[in-house]
């Protein structure tokens, strides 16, 4: 069973930055393609971004792009997402997942994700 623990959340004034990791317990890590996503209060969980099995691939949501950076390290089995220049509306409870099919091309649908970690809340005050 493939475990994934999220890292990094808390509470940060409007501008202010946040680096989330995610912990993987798979030996076939590097074989996944990497998401985070997010769901704010009453609303439904959004894909943010994702970086490839490959390494050499990155996707953003058009609302976070310019400002978050997603990285990987295999050694470490561990994925970041490194969020800058934080809004308020980046309030939301941030999930890590796992696409463990080898895809040739990254999906933003949950449904495409096979494992998932518990979630860590980041608050943006204004």
């Amino acid at each position: 069973q493939v475990q994934l623990v999220e890292s990094g959340g808390g509470l940060v004034q409007a501008g202010g930055s946040l680096r989330l990791s995610c912990a993987a317990s798979a030996r076939a890590f590097s074989t996944y393609t990497m998401g985070w996503f997010r769901q704010a209060p009453e609303k439904e969980r959004e894909f943010v971004a994702a970086v490839m099995w490959t390494g050499d691939t990155t996707y953003y949501a058009d609302s976070v792009r310019g400002r978050f950076t997603i990285s990987r390290d295999n050694a470490k089995n561990t994925v970041y997402l490194q969020m800058n220049s934080l809004k308020p509306e980046d309030t939301a409870v941030y999930y890590c997942a796992a696409d463990a099919r080898l895809r040739v091309r990254i999906s933003v649908k949950e449904l495409d994700y096979d494992y998932w970690g518990q979630g860590t809340q980041v608050t943006v005050s204004a």
